[in-house]
């Protein structure tokens, strides 16, 4: 008996699994969330999501992960975990499958997003033309950078490592930020800060910069006490969003990103009012000669639950034509 569904969709970061299928319309479908660390590996997670949820394996999967895709496998920068398409072809006997890096599946999202999937990050500007590019990037257990190139022919994904690119201090402040990570890490990347270790780390030199003790135990912690309006923790919520907006400016240029940036991550939907009325547009905007160019070009916070799944459905649609 064939599958009623027609794939399996997924996107596998460090933290956590999230898988979902699709019908033949293309809607997604029973998305659920999986702790990655309670599972010894990927096929694990399938397979308890396909006997407890699809019931029969579907014909297809794209699986969205957190690192470098190189050869069909993948080594997660952030998870003792490598996982290849052979393997998972091999185990449950798919038709056909593809893993695409997380940010890529985000980005192939980004012109399907609309209305209540966003939040407007600054003034509200077009996008520009369909041939103007994008860019998805945000920070969770690490930092994902993609964009993605537009033309009447489709559109098409690149995937890169651009959260490891060498992160640039703003100010003084950030120049003892940085000095400290260099102390501790050796070369400073952008997901030093701009992830959840980073947002502790940063924390924890802000207390360092005012002699104080640090008091609060993780990332977690920082950011419930700094949205509850503890001054210091609030700091760092600030200094992080800054931060952030400079990055992202920088990405924007990088990418000529004139379609617009979209930021999403697990941290970013938690700090949404502070990046629509705090510094990420004025950082993003502030590029000396090219602050003009960066300020036509929109942004907005990703808050659909899913924009990896929904790159990763999209991959589908294309993987069912071949």
């Amino acid at each position: 008996m064939r599958s009623q569904w027609t794939g399996l969709v997924g996107d596998v970061g460090g933290t956590n699994a999230r898988l979902a299928l699709t019908d033949a319309q293309g809607h997604i479908r029973h998305p659920r969330t999986f702790p990655c660390r309670d599972y010894a590996s990927l096929t694990d997670i399938i397979a308890e999501y396909i006997e407890t949820t699809a019931r029969k394996r579907p014909p297809r999967a794209v699986l969205a992960v957190a690192g470098p895709v190189v050869d069909g496998e993948i080594e997660f920068t952030n998870l003792d975990w490598v996982v290849s398409e052979g393997e998972l072809l091999a185990h449950f006997e798919f038709e056909a499958i593809e893993l695409i890096n997380d940010f890529a599946a985000q980005a192939l999202a980004c012109p399907l997003l609309e209305g209540q999937d966003l939040k407007v990050l600054g003034p509200t500007l077009p996008r520009g033309s369909h041939e103007c590019p994008m860019v998805a990037l945000g920070a969770g257990t690490g930092f994902g950078v993609a964009g993605l190139a537009r033309s009447d022919r489709g559109d098409v994904p690149i995937p890169t490592e651009g959260g490891h690119a060498s992160f640039a201090p703003s100010d003084d402040v950030e120049v003892e930020v940085w000095k400290r990570l260099a102390a501790k890490y050796g070369r400073v990347s952008i997901e030093r800060i701009l992830s959840g270790q980073g947002l502790y780390d940063l924390y924890t030199i802000l207390c360092e910069l005012k002699g104080v003790a640090p008091t609060l135990a993780d990332e977690a912690a920082v950011s419930v006490q700094g949205l509850a309006g503890d001054p210091l923790a609030s700091e760092v919520l600030d200094r992080f969003c800054l931060i952030l907006g400079a990055a992202a400016g920088d990405l924007a240029l990088t990418f000529g990103a004139r379609g617009g940036v979209f930021v999403s991550g697990g941290i970013a939907p938690r700090l949404g009012d502070r990046l629509a009325k705090g510094g990420f547009r004025a950082r993003f905007e502030d590029k000396g000669r090219l602050s003009d160019y960066l300020s036509a070009i929109p942004t907005y916070l990703v808050v659909h639950p899913y924009p990896a799944i929904v790159g990763a459905a999209r991959e589908l649609e294309l993987l069912e034509r071949l």
